[in-house]
């Protein structure tokens, strides 16, 4: 619902002008209203001026236009309108049929199943589920904490009382969501359980009359009706939400003056077919649905009239009971003093995965597939367990048995009539085979595959060594995230942009000063606090989850000990405390001004020090004399330098005294020392293990000399026995060649004496 306030006007959409279209005006006697759909996608209007009521133009500005036209025109323009409607809603059809697919296998229901028997298999597969749950449990913890949603940005220079407007706004838009916006959170679950199977919702923000307070509300994507071939909605040409309301509900409205008064009817219902299948899986019938179909279509148009000297196309709101095509409403979406008319934004669209169109991809397109082929794997494994266990054949006609369909229970035996032969040749059992393993390694897989896609596959932590750096860590915790890491930055923006809307909506309605509430003495915010800074989620979309942030604390708190002078300690654990979540981070670790120098100290010191060197001063509004004015100059810039190097000095010393009563920096300190004795002990070690290594080694030096003489001295002796050996054995050669030759000589002898002794014969014969 759109009040009839009006919003601040974010960077919209100027209006569009209006093409050359040739009309036909008809005869002076036809008064029926022509409306013509232009190129641009909006209708254009023309009355005639017979049946507009004659104080239309004077209609204040947030009036309802409806109120000054004619029925029958009223009722023409209702109908083209809704043509539009229906064709917008036929270019979303694809996206819509797989969105019905896939909720047929979310598995919120058991399915009875009658084939292929009575009671067979009916469970789902459980990994759609899984990755809705698990991303709208991660994402809500992130978006929504505690303390709330929103952080402030200052614009432009930081400042003193910047920082102080940002912390009042920071303050107030938190308690805003957590406390008077008691819809918001609940609002926002489910916001991002449908952004993830859907993906896309979208939020509407707007100032509600009857709450008299800004309101953000969920939107589900199938009553977000935008033409598929749109990009982003702030430029879509024409917007439709669809609304459904009790009859007492719209009663109000029109006893409120929001709606024009006239009689509806009974209310008739058309349900979508996603909204038919939600119905059913969530287990409760349409049939009873007695509220009405209420559009609330956000288009450009020209009615002439109101803007018949406009040559442009100007953004309308234009509300429409589909029942009976009655035009309820009619109201101008710019600001008043919006020279431009540009279009007023009251819708956020959240996106899960940018698609092919305007509607993004969820979970449903992209894992609905291994969801279904998950459920026939499961299915299939659960009945042939049931088979294998259950057994059923085929028996001989003439076979009886007592109770035949009443199945044997433990320790029973029945009697059986048998025709002929034995009873195992006349029963024979189908053969049923006990549950695949084939199927169960391919649903396995199937599983983890889907899983992987829906970014909730477990990261195996068993896998990571315990001693690897945080680097190394991050760097598989940051690849296992990064899927996840984009979509939380695309959840990260679409919050952003609601909380502009929000802020703008709180800033309008804020007072112009501060203005003090007599009773708690609470100071209030104005309208240019809102203005000095920005809001933004307070989540992170560089880390998606609690573990990667505190894993980049952890790297950082790494590098600050090799060089702790550089570095900011105590901020730096201020905000890793923070970021674990624990209460009164501010009291731990203070980050409080008063540390710092006050400026109105020193000044009271330097006119101390002045007033110390009793030069006399004048009375109350006489001037100084010129040479006294240049004395007290010099006089105070040196005791400003003073001053300054005092408060300096003392800063240094807060400083160091803060570092050293910084239990972690202290923590610090211990190991630095227990880590230097530590390698004092190792350097002892290495000196030790390097004089017995050169003992060892002299030891060594001093066996081999000694080895080397004793092995020159073995060989003296063997040389000297070679040579005493070699001696004898030529003298032995000497006396053995003698007595061989005196043997030689005797033997000549000998052969001499015996030819001699022969005696000669006749040497005449």
């Amino acid at each position: 619902m759109i009040d009839k306030s009006s919003f601040p006007t974010p960077d919209g959409l100027l209006a569009l002008a209006e093409p050359e279209i040739e009309l036909e005006l008809g005869t002076e006697d036809d008064t029926s209203p022509m409306v013509v759909e232009l190129d641009d996608g909006g209708v254009e209007v023309t009355l005639d001026p017979s049946t507009i009521e004659e104080d239309a133009l004077d209609a204040p500005f947030d009036a309802n236009l409806a109120e000054y036209l004619d029925d029958s025109d009223l009722h023409l323009l209702a109908s083209d309108l809704l043509e539009l409607v229906d064709a917008d809603v036929l270019s979303r059809k694809e996206w819509a049929d797989t969105f019905v697919k896939g909720l047929e296998v979310l598995g919120l229901q058991y399915e009875e199943r009658t084939e292929p028997w009575d009671g067979a298999c009916g469970v789902y597969s459980s990994v759609l589920s899984e990755a809705a749950i698990r991303f709208q449990a991660e994402t809500m913890s992130e978006t929504f904490p505690a303390a709330g949603p929103v952080k402030t940005k200052v614009l432009g220079a930081t400042t003193r009382e910047k920082e102080k407007a940002a912390e009042r706004v920071r303050e107030d838009m938190n308690y805003a969501l957590t406390e008077v916006m008691t819809e918001y959170r609940p609002e926002h679950e489910r916001m991002l359980y449908s952004l993830g199977l859907a993906g896309s919702a979208f939020k509407k923000v707007y100032d509600d009359p009857i709450k008299d307070r800004q309101t953000s509300v969920f939107i589900p994507a199938e009553d977000m009706i935008v033409p598929y071939g749109a990009s982003v909605i702030e430029d879509a040409e024409r917007v439709t939400h669809v609304m459904r309301k009790t009859k007492h509900e719209v009663e109000s409205l029109q006893a409120s003056g929001f709606y024009r008064d006239t009689d509806l009817g009974d209310p008739l219902s058309f349900p979508s077919d996603i909204e038919k299948k939600k119905a059913e899986e969530g287990g409760y019938s349409l049939t009873d649905d007695d509220r009405f179909t209420i559009l609330e279509i956000h288009t450009y148009t020209r009615i002439a009239g109101f803007d018949e000297d406009d040559e442009l196309a100007k953004p309308y709101v234009i509300t429409v009971e589909r029942g009976n095509n009655t035009v309820l409403s009619i109201r101008r979406n710019w600001k008043e003093d919006d020279a431009r008319q540009a279009k007023q934004q009251h819708f956020v669209h959240y996106t899960y995965v940018p698609g092919f169109g305007f509607y993004g991809l969820g979970l449903i397109h992209i894992v609905g597939g291994y969801a279904r082929a998950g459920t026939s794997l499961i299915r299939q494994l659960v009945d042939s367990g049931t088979l294998a266990n259950m057994q059923s054949g085929l028996k001989a006609r003439g076979l009886r048995i007592k109770g035949d369909d009443t199945p044997i229970a433990p320790g029973e035996f029945r009697d059986v009539d048998v025709p002929s032969g034995s009873i195992r040749d006349n029963i024979m059992p189908l053969p049923y085979k006990e549950p695949s393993q084939v199927l169960m390694a391919l649903l396995n897989q199937i599983t983890e595959e889907a899983r992987r896609l829906g970014s909730v596959a477990d990261m195996k932590v068993s896998d990571m060594s315990a001693n690897a750096p945080v680097g190394t860590t991050l760097a598989i915790l940051e690849r296992q995230l990064k899927t996840m890491s984009a979509v939380q930055a695309r959840v990260h923006f679409s919050m952003k942009e609601e909380f502009k809307l929000l802020k703008d909506i709180i800033r309008d309605n804020a007072p112009e000063s501060y203005d003090y509430d007599p009773v708690g003495g609470d100071r209030q915010l104005k309208q240019s606090d809102y203005d000095m800074v920005n809001v933004i989620p307070v989540s992170d979309p560089n880390s998606a989850t609690m573990a990667q942030r505190i894993m980049q604390y952890q790297a950082v708190i790494q590098l600050s000990q090799t060089a702790p002078q550089i570095y900011d300690l105590p901020h730096l654990h201020r905000q890793m405390i923070e970021v674990l979540g624990i209460k009164n981070a501010d009291k731990l670790i203070p980050l409080d001004d008063e540390q710092k120098p006050n400026n109105a100290d020193g000044l009271l010191s330097i006119v101390t020090t002045v007033t110390q060197t009793g030069i006399p001063l004048p009375p109350e509004g006489e001037d100084l004399p010129p040479q006294v004015v240049l004395a007290l100059s010099s006089m105070m810039a040196q005791a400003a330098q003073q001053v300054l190097q005092e408060n300096q000095a003392q800063a240094a010393q807060e400083q160091a005294q803060q570092q050293a009563q910084d239990p972690v920096l202290q923590m610090q300190q211990q190991e630095l020392k227990i880590k230097e004795g530590e390698l004092a002990l190792k350097e002892k070690k290495l000196q030790i293990d390097a004089s017995t290594k050169a003992d060892e080694l002299e030891l060594k030096k001093q066996a081999l000399e000694g080895k080397m003489e004793l092995d020159g001295f073995k060989a003296g002796q063997q040389a000297q026995q070679a040579e005493k050996k070699l001696q004898a054995d030529q003298e032995r050669e000497g006396v053995r060649m003698g007595i061989d030759i005196a043997k030689s000589k005797q033997q000549e002898a000998a052969q001499a004496r015996a030819m001699a002794q022969k005696p000669r014969g006749n040497t005449n014969k």
